[in-house]
């Protein structure tokens, strides 16, 4: 680690801890050149796959487009912050658990209907009638049947 005063190579870790819930390594440094101490966080890169459109175009996984598409979905909806918070976090760690570089976009909107339809099935069939391309009030008849059935 180049020491940012100096820009000399040679530095020291003093202390090390753990932060953001254990998802970040906190460490303090030394250079040894000048003396002069710094912090530094370290955090795992965790690479998302690309994602093939149907088209066959491939591009980099946007988590913001991810987000407003769920916000889009919940707007309205008693839903905690926190609640789409941890379903962002699961979608995004199912998608990278799969160990694949890339992934067709219709992999991603099934994982997020799957997690909508657990949070809240109003924003479940919103994002169904979108994501399938709904053309008449009978396409939305039958998914919500469907759903009936499953809560049952």
């Amino acid at each position: 680690m180049h020491c940012p005063f100096c820009s000399d190579q040679d530095t020291k870790v003093i202390d090390s801890r753990l932060v953001a819930e254990g998802d970040q390594v906190r460490r303090r440094r030394e250079c040894l050149v000048c003396k002069e101490r710094f912090t530094t966080f370290e955090t795992a890169e965790l690479v998302m796959p690309r994602v093939i459109k149907s088209d066959g175009a491939r591009e980099p996984f946007d988590e913001a487009k991810l987000r407003s598409g769920l916000l889009r979905a919940l707007e309205k909806r008693p839903v905690d912050t926190e609640v789409v918070e941890t379903s962002i976090n699961r979608i995004l760690h199912e998608l990278r658990s799969s160990g694949e570089r890339e992934v067709p976009s219709r992999l991603v909107g099934e994982t997020v209907m799957k997690e909508l339809k657990r949070v809240d099935v109003v924003a479940y069939v919103r994002f169904a009638s979108v994501y399938r391309d709904f053309q008449d009030v009978s396409e939305f008849q039958d998914e919500i049947s469907k759903l009936t059935l499953e809560l049952e």
